[in-house]
């Protein structure tokens, strides 16, 4: 083997072991975004028992919550830095169990920080799983293509619910921020324009959304893998940047895998 050779081989691990620290770094991100949330909204649930008959007891436990949290934030965090493969596999499973657990218990089964960190978790089961294979061209391809399907479906999945007449007039979400809620875009909105103009700018950034969402969602997972990778991560910190900053506790692992793209190398195809 020629030293040629032997410095390409080592670029190629590395990128593979970039890609997978990227994910875990753009999922740590999103729990630790979510963390101030989660600690008040867990104290509350803590204090004022909901019982459900429909989840069964362990999903209903307070404590279990907080564990199936902590347990997922600090196995993400020890595979972010762990360079044993062993141990790799080991937090990513425990990764995906506590997403799991925290995508069904009564106190978090409807927030979505913990759907995008279970699918993201799920690809990074699959990825950590092969990041020996030879072909690491092929495995950072099929990766970033997996990555944007996960995207898609999601942000399709937020198009298609907006289907309604309630968001195409944009009522929802005059109600939801243009009315009165306490972010930089809002507020500057509403000192410069009276009610009746805020009502029409409703009605458009509602149907923006959308279409955004809707055509992102049919198209995104068919471009290159480097197209795909940008315009998705911009797509995904625009919705964060212009609604709601707290949204990036429910963007971040998404983000991080779309930019496995940018991993990809320019010649290779779309599978």
């Amino acid at each position: 083997m020629t030293e040629d050779s032997q410095n390409t081989d080592s670029i190629r691990i590395d990128r593979v072991v970039v890609a997978h620290r990227i994910v875990q770094l753009g999922m740590l991100l999103g729990m630790i975004w979510k963390w101030t949330y989660f600690v008040a909204a867990a104290d509350v649930y803590a204090d004022i028992p909901i019982n459900d008959d429909f989840f069964p007891g362990l999903l209903r436990a307070a404590s279990v919550v907080v564990v199936a949290y902590l347990a997922a934030a600090a196995t993400i965090g020890l595979n972010l830095i762990t360079a044993s493969r062993p141990l790799q596999i080991f937090c990513s499973v425990v990764t995906l169990a506590g997403s799991t657990v925290l995508c069904l218990h009564q106190a978090s089964y409807n927030d979505m920080t913990f759907v995008t960190t279970w699918w993201t978790a799920l690809w990074s089961v699959w990825f950590v799983w092969h990041m020996n294979d030879p072909d690491v061209d092929g495995l950072l391809r099929r990766g970033a293509f997996l990555g944007r399907l996960i995207i898609s479906m999601i942000l399709l999945g937020g198009g298609v619910g907006k289907w309604t007449s309630e968001y195409w007039s944009g009522e929802v979400f005059y109600d939801i921020y243009f009315r009165d809620r306490d972010f930089w875009l809002f507020n500057l909105l509403r000192d410069n324009f009276d009610a009746d103009t805020l009502r029409e700018m409703s009605k458009w950034y509602s149907r923006k959304v959308v279409i955004l969402e809707s055509v992102a969602g049919l198209t995104l997972w068919m471009l290159p893998a480097r197209w795909a990778a940008g315009i998705g991560a911009v797509i995904l910190a625009s919705i964060a940047l212009l609604s709601n900053f707290l949204l990036f506790s429910v963007l971040m692992s998404l983000i991080g895998l779309a930019s496995v793209g940018l991993l990809v190398r320019r010649h290779t195809s779309i599978p």
